[in-house]
């Protein structure tokens, strides 16, 4: 596990490569939950177009809540697994019609009591439960995606063997709460433009001097 000295100076070098993040824009719990189901194995731009629809298609969650799961699952074509997706937010939408029908007493929770709920909802993950818990309720969680995971381990920051929840319970424990934000997405630039599963860039790499793979592949470079 690193310290939390060793996570701040990756942010800043981040931070100084790709500058502060954006404020992702307002969006409700409902609708983060929705977006965050959507975007489980796909991109933003399919995710995107899925909500699009999604919301065209039907005028409430309510009423996404009492459809059929093959009219959800036309909607959300363009996400990928949307006979899954349509399952698991019907599923999600009629267990919250349950309770107060919204997610705002989530707001009244600890970050583990809020965690706890949501991924008890079949279906819902530590890393959709999280960016819920992140993006729409700003608690100081810390999810972790493909991109996150492979350049922690490649930091050496988790195991290469970790589980995605033994990394989301490092990751959570050593990332300075003031920093979650601007971390996770910083990571994920780099994980998308540098730091790729094949071929890394690592000669560009803001973090190379702090990387032992990229010092191992560099030397390798050298050395071939």
């Amino acid at each position: 596990m690193p310290s939390a000295e060793a996570v701040r100076k990756v942010s800043r070098l981040l931070e100084m490569s790709f500058g502060r993040p954006l404020r992702p824009k307002h969006m409700d719990p409902m609708s983060g939950l929705i977006l965050a189901i959507l975007s489980q194995n796909t991109n933003d731009r399919n995710r995107d177009r899925a909500f699009g629809r999604l919301r065209d298609r039907f005028g409430s969650w309510e009423e996404v809540a009492a459809a059929s799961p093959s009219e959800v699952e036309e909607a959300i074509r363009p996400a990928g697994l949307s006979q899954v997706k349509s399952e698991r937010i019907i599923n999600c939408l009629r267990t919250l019609k349950s309770g107060d029908g919204t997610l705002d007493s989530l707001r009244e929770m600890s970050l583990e009591e809020a965690e706890g709920f949501l991924t008890s909802i079949p279906g819902i993950g530590l890393k959709t439960a999280r960016c819920v818990l992140l993006f729409q309720l700003g608690l100081p969680a810390f999810p972790v995606d493909t991109h996150i995971m492979r350049v922690s381990k490649r930091l050496g920051w988790i195991p290469e063997k970790a589980s995605a929840r033994k990394a989301h319970n490092i990751l959570q424990n050593c990332v300075p709460h003031e920093l979650v934000l601007d971390l996770h997405i910083n990571i994920i630039r780099l994980g998308r433009t540098l730091c790729r599963p094949r071929n890394p860039r690592c000669g560009q790499c803001p973090l190379l001097e702090e990387c032992p793979t990229g010092k191992r592949e560099r030397a390798s470079t050298a050395h071939g």
